[in-house]
């Protein structure tokens, strides 16, 4: 990636077209979405059996639905005679099956076709042969995280991701996020590149420029350094912060498990190619990303409090205001980038300073998913 022509302390970033090129975005979705463990949903969504969810996965809708024996099953959401979308809702509950509302093909919580007109009349059609198309599911941190892959990549893969970020497992597993009960929930449509919002949330050089509330909280991430920068490293709260909240006050009820040395830190984490996790001591801030074009992207974003904190309806605006605000701004500066993307100037891209050089790691990951062919 490295140019010959650029001094020693920048790297070059990806070229323009990679943000705006259809093509390139099929191919991702294709080779990174279709490939790779998806995070499609909060366990939580899915209450009781027959409640279900759409989700885009990919190019391809995917329905989740808990079934009678309390597992999650995600299916294509497509039926099997002729091709029509099965769900067109976002959410919703069934008694006990999903009905195709073009020709009633019917089929039941774990995807087995039950009833058809005149399907007795073909006893040569199999029920679990012309059922539902699954995909695969894994259940970790509380959500559930789909693979549309033939053969799914082991979900090990996944976990490297916060190991690498974290040093090991135990870290994250100290804020029980199983346990947790979302308290807020924002979905915000940004009309940026996927990228762009991943490289965004990689790096801290752009904090004292656009984020003062929360250089305030981290005073560190004012000298341009992002935490996960460093392995391990937690941005320590200034000196009379007393909570991870938009003023600094105190927050809320600490996450039991959360150890002393990770007390007055914030830790985020990228689990590609979706996922951000931020760590504070009172909650979890966990955004999942679903690109629908090249230049647009869904961003849900949950916030994570203990059940009792919820349950009580305690105020938790302080401390969701800060990450709002934090994300609006996020959002801002990436719509602010991607009309230029496509600019004769940035043809071949841009560049990373020192504090940025890790991004370069994430295009080369991307390049790579893409296949050896891709010029940059």
């Amino acid at each position: 990636m490295t140019s010959t022509s650029l001094p020693d302390s920048l790297i070059a970033t990806l070229p323009g077209s990679s943000y705006t090129d259809p093509g390139t975005f099929a191919q991702e979705q294709e080779r990174i979405f279709e490939t790779m463990w998806i995070c499609a949903l909060r366990s939580s969504d899915l209450a009781k059996p027959g409640a279900f969810r759409t989700v885009e996965v990919g190019r391809e809708s995917i329905l989740l639905t808990r079934a009678r024996d309390n597992s999650i099953r995600a299916f294509f959401n497509v039926c099997r005679h002729r091709g029509a979308k099965l769900c067109t809702e976002e959410a919703g509950e069934v008694k006990r099956a999903f009905q195709c509302p073009y020709h009633a093909w019917t089929y039941d919580l774990t995807g087995k076709l039950v009833a058809a007109p005149n399907l007795t009349k073909m006893p040569d059609v199999s029920r679990t042969e012309y059922g539902l198309a699954s995909a695969a599911t894994h259940e970790w941190l509380g959500y559930v995280w789909v693979c549309l892959a033939e053969n799914p990549p082991p979900f090990e893969d996944v976990v490297q991701d916060v190991v690498a970020r974290l040093g090991d497992t135990e870290s994250i597993e100290h804020y029980d996020m199983e346990n947790l009960e979302v308290g807020k929930r924002i979905v915000y449509d940004v009309k940026a590149n996927w990228k762009l919002i991943v490289e965004n949330f990689m790096e801290c050089y752009h904090c004292a420029t656009i984020h003062p509330e929360l250089t305030e909280v981290l005073p560190e991430f004012a000298d341009g350094y992002a935490a996960q920068y460093y392995v391990g490293h937690g941005a320590e709260f200034g000196a009379q912060v007393k909570g991870f909240t938009i003023d600094g006050s105190e927050g809320l009820d600490r996450i039991p498990g959360v150890s002393e040395a990770q007390d007055r830190r914030y830790y985020a984490i990228t689990v590609r190619p979706q996922v951000f996790i931020n760590l504070v001591p009172d909650h979890v801030i966990f955004h999942r990303m679903y690109p629908v074009a090249a230049d647009r992207t869904i961003v849900e974003c949950d916030w994570l409090y203990l059940k009792h904190v919820v349950e009580s309806s305690k105020d938790v605006s302080r401390s969701v205001e800060l990450f709002d605000r934090v994300n609006r701004q996020d959002f801002d500066a990436c719509e602010r980038c991607q009309p230029a993307m496509s600019s004769r100037l940035y043809a071949k891209g841009g560049v990373l300073v020192p504090s940025e050089h890790h991004i370069g790691e994430f295009h080369d990951w991307v390049q790579e998913r893409l296949g050896a062919g891709q010029s940059q």
